[in-house]
């Protein structure tokens, strides 16, 4: 049930971390590929990967925020693939982090507009190409910080990824009837340069670990696999959910 032979799929945040290994599974279970991401080189080794092993890759490079990006990549999907039946949207940033009382208003709305409203956007141009295509998945990744766990210092991060819990409710209950499933994924701990970046440290990192019950972070792979559930017609009667794959940070006390 979670083959994706004949569906496409847009990836945001393709070129490392969690939208990479997405990518290349999603690939690898038969999707093809739309890629996005500011950065060239890392798509263009993406790509060469999932085309080398038989797939069906194409990059997009842009800014998550800029509504145009947002367009091409649908438009990529439907001139490139015939339409757009899943998208994860999972850029996004950590954004300046200390205390409260010293973020910048720019700083927190950049942050604001790189994690929610680049959500929005993209949603507005992904759902009425699924439609177009009878149904389909949306996704975004969003994160525990804010949600189970609030975290000193991650102000503007929180609170932007705690509103796409809000933005994917709203879009499933809007488009549920229309066989669009929306669903947030919250992953935990993922050994990506995003959370080494936040973690810069051998004794930060040891920290992260040691908060979730298993004792460990995930890997990209593992997340990778969440995503394919959610995308695939294994999640069939999935939809509105803040889903954690999160390895018990949410309910460690240990």
């Amino acid at each position: 049930m979670t083959s994706m032979t004949d569906k496409v799929a847009i990836v945001t945040g393709a070129s490392s971390g969690i939208g990479r290994a997405a990518a290349l599974l999603l690939a690898r279970e038969g999707a093809s590929i739309v890629a996005g991401a500011r950065g060239r080189e890392g798509l263009d080794t993406l790509v060469a990967q999932i085309t080398r092993s038989g797939g069906r890759a194409i990059a997009v490079t842009g800014d998550v925020c800029d509504e145009a990006f947002a367009q091409e990549l649908v438009r990529t999907a439907t001139l490139e693939f015939g339409g757009l039946d899943v998208a994860l949207n999972n850029a996004g940033t950590t954004g300046d982090l200390g205390p409260t009382p010293e973020l910048s208003p720019a700083s927190w709305r950049k942050t604001l507009e790189t994690n929610l409203t680049s959500a929005f956007l993209a949603a507005r141009h992904q759902l009425p190409a699924m439609l177009l295509r009878g149904g389909g998945s949306l996704i975004f990744t969003s994160t525990f910080v804010g949600y189970t766990v609030g975290i000193p210092g991650t102000a503007a991060y929180a609170a932007s990824k705690a509103g796409l819990i809000g933005l994917t409710q709203t879009l499933a209950a809007e488009f549920g009837p229309r066989a669009i499933r929306v669903n947030a994924l919250l992953p935990g701990g993922t050994d990506t340069p995003m959370a080494r970046q936040m973690n810069n440290t051998p004794e930060a990192w040891a920290g992260v670990e040691a908060m979730h019950a298993l004792k460990r972070t995930a890997t990209p792979e593992e997340i990778a696999r969440a995503v394919l559930y959610l995308a695939s017609d294994a999640s069939s009667f999935t939809t509105g959910t803040a889903m954690l794959v999160d390895g018990g940070v949410s309910i460690n006390r240990t």
